[in-house]
């Protein structure tokens, strides 16, 4: 087996998680990417170059996000490289609810095996998706990112599981200048929620899936959040503030996974952006990760 000559580029789309009532299930791939090229060189050594978002924080070494999940790619490919050349350009704000460490596992792994000579046969969709799962550790981004287009994703024992769904929706993403760590907002949520508010997420949940696809006039009542939303605002209390702000408006409006990137399913909106806060309107990237 032997590695493609020449760098290979793979465009990784952002993604949106939970979608309100979807809690790590419901997944949306959004046309902003990060852009990265490899190439696997005969001198034995790593170098890394990054540019965009993130330029300043992230590693140059073999912690490099990207790096990881390419290694732990090489290893079911069965195969290394001596040396490794990587160019990561990315548009994906980091730690902003966008599916950034997302974008770089997926990337990482659709990379590593591009650069592989017919790597696509020997790890095929499926067991890239469970390498991503097994690295993100849940699988509502990694799945929206791979796959693109609105993805609903769980876990059966060990096994990753998605279904992929068509949707024309479009949507503007108002976006922070500070960054909430998954961690955190992951850690504000409470060990249990009361039956009724699971109920009513559920419900809504199910009509996600319909306002999606069919029924986008259902958007409103369908993002409706009861488990998670609410517990962060300590976290994020301009996002939340701006959140039930365009929901009274009658806009649907989610907290976009973790936050704190708030997502309206709407546009011509932008003037509702706090000071500071980037404004990205957005349709729904239908490929997920590629080589260009």
């Amino acid at each position: 087996m032997t590695f493609v000559s020449g760098p290979v580029t793979v465009r990784t789309p952002a993604s949106s998680a939970n979608l309100g009532p979807g809690f790590d299930a419901l997944g949306l791939a959004l046309t902003l990417y990060d852009e990265i090229t490899a190439e696997a060189v005969d001198t034995p050594g790593l170098e890394i170059e990054v540019s965009g978002e993130g330029a300043r924080d992230v590693p140059r070494t073999s912690d490099h996000l990207v790096v990881t999940a390419m290694t732990a790619a090489f290893d079911l490919l069965g195969v290394r490289p001596e040396g490794l050349r990587l160019e990561c350009v990315n548009a994906i704000p980091h730690g902003r609810g966008l599916g950034s460490s997302a974008a770089a596992i997926v990337g990482g792994i659709v990379l590593a095996r591009a650069l592989v000579e017919n790597g696509d046969e020997r790890l095929d969709d499926r067991a890239a998706f469970q390498l991503a799962v097994d690295l993100e550790g849940h699988p509502d981004n990694v799945a929206a990112a791979m796959f693109g287009g609105l993805t609903i994703a769980w876990i059966d024992g060990a096994s990753a599981e998605v279904e992929r769904l068509g949707t024309g929706v479009q949507v503007t993403a108002f976006v922070p200048p500070d960054a909430v760590s998954t961690e955190k907002a992951r850690g504000l949520l409470p060990e249990t929620v009361p039956h009724r508010d699971a109920a009513v997420n559920a419900g809504r949940a199910a009509l996600l899936v319909a306002a999606l696809t069919t029924a986008p006039e259902r958007l409103i009542w369908a993002t409706e959040d009861r488990i998670h939303q609410t517990y962060r605002a300590e976290a994020m209390p301009e996002s939340y503030k701006l959140l039930r702000q365009l929901r009274v408006e009658g806009i649907p409006t989610i907290i976009s996974g973790a936050g704190p990137t708030v997502l309206s399913f709407a546009r011509g909106i932008g003037e509702w952006a706090p000071a500071g806060w980037a404004v990205h309107e957005l349709d729904v990237d239908v490929e997920g990760a590629r080589p260009l």
